[in-house]
């Protein structure tokens, strides 16, 4: 819950913004201001304050205990010009929060924590547990120093400039073992323990077992991701209230997901009770990994619960992410937070060029030029693997004539894949245009180096046939130069002369040009591989200068007014 404190009317204006905003997150605090901050001190786990800084200041300075325990407090002036990230950066939440009242209210956040501002993340916001000389460490990565990454357990990170040695470590494990000096633990949630239980077996001897056999084999609890079992002790109370001392959740399959698990230790007993030759085990490795620790039973005479423990790799993380067309403003949001997040970037060399001041110190660059498309996406691929965060990025939307669709080709299920949409081309060049993909629309690349240029004709002769727009990619290359011309002659077979064309060239870029042609009189020495051309159906006219395509309701008759169906899109 975000607590909301302000003193005077203008600050209540602001403050009931964000109340308004966030009605399930937030509680405005009324009274006396000191009463109001220490109420929801105590109460929330975050604050927005409309005060002065050193208000504020005052006002929670007594409260303070712990960064690690202590709310995130953001400072919002009255004229709602700053949101100032005052307390609990990190572990608070107070910079993801003062970007978030930022953009809701207008106001620059402000956030002054050291790694924020130089682009390198905290290594107490990776989302692991992290253990050591947090400070010393990261005052090292600040100071460009060299520290060194012991990845004893393959797992995505987020871009931090780690060198190969150095007087300070990074150390990612998930072995029971104590930080040395200038060294920072980092716990990858990598362990699975799979549990088997009698019914009534009492938490107490379910928790001791799990942590007997992670402390024999020298296992971190804090490496945990989940208890597993089968569905038939979902709801068993000793293993919930275990999973819930442990602070992770309980993961349950089926009996016949379990019984097709190979395990080296069967046993007729829970086939017998439940259905399955095997619990612990077949729980605990149903997901792939290595098989740690072996069942072993509880010290409970008789023994009421089995364990097994398994460590699973990291699952490695592919972004596929479009570009748009060009345009800084057209990147989207989502985007540049997939830019900043990926410790590796593939890419052509002219689109890493285009963004390459967005990436985070750190980020492992891996670029190609033209005609390397294949190859980058293997290669992206295999470093998702490896376990790495990967970004690749193509122009436009990355799934229109661009990478994810090699990319999805190699890649299989034993990695994350995640798609990052893009403006289009053709979007781009149509919003410059005017509206002509009102209605139905195709594009069709000219590009005869991947598909057979009798297949590219059909696709044109039954477009033509349609009578539907056609955004023409990759019309025309210094070595392909004739597809253009053959693909307008089919085009004008079924449209007038006087059909408008659209010819956008580097839409949206400082160096995009466009005009407004017709069919008839389109010169396609106009045209390269940086444009694109639109040729209209029937219906398109030429409109005040812009390229216009009726949507073409029977309703719409000479109407211009929305099928209430459908609305305004």
């Amino acid at each position: 819950m975000i607590g909301l404190i302000s003193a005077t009317a203008a600050g209540a204006v602001a403050r009931d913004r964000l109340a308004a905003a966030w009605p399930d997150r937030t509680r405005v605090y009324d009274g006396p201001v000191g009463d109001a901050v220490r109420r929801a001190f105590a109460e929330c786990e975050q604050l927005v304050c409309f005060l002065a800084t050193g208000a504020v200041v005052r006002l929670v300075a007594p409260l303070l205990a712990d960064k690690a325990s202590d709310p995130g407090v953001v400072c919002v002036d009255e004229a709602g010009r700053f949101a100032v990230s005052l307390v609990g950066g990190h572990g608070g939440g107070a910079n993801e929060l003062a970007l978030s009242v930022g953009e809701l209210l207008g106001a620059r956040p402000v956030v002054t924590t050291a790694t924020d501002a130089v682009g390198i993340p905290g290594l107490d916001t990776l989302g692991l547990p992290v253990e050591g000389d947090v400070a010393g460490v990261t005052r090292a990565l600040l100071d460009g120093e060299p520290v060194a990454l012991d990845a004893e357990v393959a797992w995505p990170l987020p871009p931090v400039p780690f060198a190969e040695r150095g007087a300070h470590t990074v150390r990612l494990t998930d072995r029971a073992v104590e930080p040395g000096a200038r060294e920072v633990l980092l716990r990858p949630p990598s362990l699975v323990v799979g549990v088997g239980a009698s019914r009534g077996a009492p938490a107490d001897e379910v928790l001791a077992l799990v942590e007997g056999v992670l402390r024999e084999a020298g296992l971190s609890a804090r490496s945990v991701a989940e208890l597993a079992t089968v569905d038939a002790k979902a709801e068993e109370p000793g293993i919930v209230e275990a999973a819930r001392r442990l602070g992770v959740p309980v993961v349950t399959y089926s009996a016949e997901e379990l019984a097709g698990v190979e395990v080296p230790n069967p046993s007729d007993a829970p086939l017998a009770a439940v259905g399955t030759p095997s619990v612990a085990e077949a729980a605990a490795l149903i997901g792939g990994g290595e098989l740690l620790v072996p069942k072993r039973k509880s010290a409970g005479v008789p023994a009421t619960a089995t364990c097994a423990v398994v460590r699973r790799p990291g699952r490695g993380r592919l972004a596929v992410v479009g570009l748009g067309p060009g345009a800084r403003d057209l990147l989207t949001p989502r985007a540049k937070a997939e830019l900043e997040r990926a410790s590796v970037l593939v890419g052509l060399d002219q689109y890493v060029d285009q963004i390459r001041d967005l990436l985070r110190p750190g980020t492992r660059i891996l670029e190609s030029g033209l005609g390397a498309e294949e190859e980058r996406a293997r290669t992206a691929v295999e470093e998702a693997r490896r376990g790495q965060a990967v970004a690749l990025i193509g122009s436009g939307d990355a799934g229109v004539y661009a990478m994810a669709s090699p990319a999805l080709a190699e890649a299989s299920d034993d990695i994350d894949v995640v798609g990052v949409p893009g403006v289009t081309a053709a979007l781009a060049a149509g919003a410059i245009l005017g509206a002509p993909l009102g209605h139905d629309h195709v594009s069709i690349s000219l590009s005869d180096l991947h598909t057979p240029w009798e297949v590219i004709e059909r696709r044109v002769r039954a477009a033509a046939e349609a009578d539907i727009v056609v955004t023409f990619y990759n019309p025309r290359s210094r070595g392909r130069d004739w597809q253009l011309p053959k693909a307008l002659s089919i085009l004008a077979g079924h449209r007038e002369p006087t059909t408008p064309v659209g010819v956008v060239r580097n839409a949206s870029r400082p160096d995009g040009t466009a005009r407004l042609t017709t069919l008839e009189e389109l010169d396609p020495a106009w045209v390269d591989m940086m444009t694109v051309v639109t040729v209209g159906n029937t219906a398109t006219r030429n409109i005040a200068g812009r390229m216009v395509t009726p949507r073409g309701y029977r309703w719409q008759g000479n109407s211009p007014q929305e099928d209430p169906k459908e609305g305004a899109r």
